[in-house]
């Protein structure tokens, strides 16, 4: 049998998730009088959750709209995943966010029952995430001022130093916010060029958001925008290639940074732009598909350079790496 207090907690439970619920229904899932329930209710009510009901024939008991009590327990996926995802907000470049991750761990701590906390301890203690080195730090508070104009549709004014020039002010209208390569970008329509254009947040200062409101666009997708328009740097290449794999067996394979998958011939067309080829032609070995080279031709020399390489290793021939080919930091392939 339920504890009086758990068929309280069970009452709060079903208004929530429910937008009224009936005496009977709520006496029947409890097993318990009508008179009861009431009782029930009138508890929620002193504890200051705004129980209200309707009386007579239908009558029912519901929240007052608006209301939601935040979950006060957590199963165990649940209490695994909100640990992970603040070990991981750490890794995204928002350093000025630590504090509050460190308190927002705490109290997560304190609301779990003892063999919950000590999974998260176990999980904290031993799992590591290594911090990439394209993060680019950026001001949370800058985040959630943009993110604050993204949900009220309202237009932003900021100064923006770009990477060629000057400090200039800009009003845009923000449709996404997105997390891309690194670096997190404003993306939306730039009222001086009266186009689509992205912005770094960590170029962005004296934000503002306006009065004036716009209409975004229907699904807008700003991670294919950023795919598609970034601007590769000066010693990378155009690559296309079709690969002998359906997209759904390349996602999360192949590095999404400056790349575009599409559907094509039964396989798919990879289109991306890319600076150390040689190690691109290596990951695209590793997917053991059938390869078509389309641009640049420089992959064929690779590729046989690569081949050469194998063919020695194989054999047990004792290979040193030339200068040009030193370990180098480089972005995803």
């Amino acid at each position: 049998m339920y504890d009086p207090s758990m068929r309280v907690l069970t009452v709060l439970e079903l208004l929530q998730a429910r937008e009224q619920v009936t005496g009977p229904e709520l006496a029947r899932r409890l097993e318990v009088s009508p008179r009861t329930v009431q009782r029930y209710v009138a508890r929620l009510q002193d504890l200051g959750i705004p129980v209200e009901s309707r009386r007579g024939v239908g009558g029912a008991y519901r929240l007052r709209p608006g209301f939601r009590l935040p979950p006060l327990m957590f199963s165990g996926e649940e209490a695994l995943s909100l640990a992970l995802g603040l070990k991981a907000l750490q890794h995204l470049g928002l350093t000025s966010l630590t504090p509050a991750v460190q308190g927002a761990g705490a109290k997560l701590r304190r609301t779990l029952p003892h063999v919950l906390r000590q999974e998260m301890e176990a999980l904290e203690a031993a799992v590591q995430l290594e911090a990439s080195d394209w993060v680019v730090s950026t001001d949370a508070a800058l985040l959630a001022t943009l993110l604050r104009a993204v949900r009220e549709h309202r237009a932003v004014h900021f100064a923006y130093r770009s990477r060629l020039s000057a400090d200039s002010l800009r009003d845009v209208d923000v449709y996404r916010v997105a997390q891309f390569g690194g670096s997190w970008y404003a993306v939306g329509q730039c009222h001086i060029r009266r186009a689509l254009r992205c912005f770094r947040l960590d170029r962005i200062s004296a934000l503002r958001v306006l009065d004036a409101t716009f209409t975004p666009p229907e699904d807008f997708d700003a991670l294919s925008y950023l795919r598609a328009t970034l601007p590769a740097t000066p010693e990378s290449q155009k690559v296309s290639v079709w690969l002998g794999l359906p997209m759904s067996e390349l996602r999360g394979r192949v590095s999404s940074w400056g790349t575009t998958l599409t559907e094509e011939g039964g396989g798919t067309r990879l289109q991306a732009q890319r600076e150390h080829l040689e190690a691109f032609a290596a990951m695209l070995l590793g997917l053991g598909c059938d390869i078509r080279i389309e641009q640049p031709p420089q992959l064929y020399v690779i590729f046989g350079a690569l081949a050469k390489r194998c063919r020695a290793l194989a054999e047990g021939e004792k290979l040193s790496l030339p200068e040009s080919a030193e370990p180098r930091p480089a972005r995803p392939c």
